[in-house]
């Protein structure tokens, strides 16, 4: 199954470790680090131009998404229902 990050992106649901609320103060400090290190190894991946609503975290990538992640959470609960 798959996921719709925004723009042209989708990816495998089993690939996702985590989706972040990229405006949430409290993740904030677990997430600045993660995105500033990904951004300096190259593995941070801007969806598209919009503003930034969430963070998709896999082992590979860390994806910047325009879509919020509660939107993100009930597509991937979608798919993983209908899988069953």
């Amino acid at each position: 199954m798959f996921i719709h990050l925004g723009g042209n992106r989708m990816i495998r649901i089993r690939e996702v470790i985590a989706i972040l609320d990229a405006g949430a103060q409290r993740t904030q400090t677990v997430t600045d680090p993660l995105i500033e290190a990904a951004m300096k190894e190259g593995k941070m991946e801007q969806i598209s131009p919009e503003e930034i609503k969430s963070y998709v975290i896999t082992d590979d990538k860390v994806y910047a998404s325009p879509i919020s992640s509660v939107t993100l959470k009930k597509r991937a609960d979608f798919h993983l229902k209908q899988w069953k």
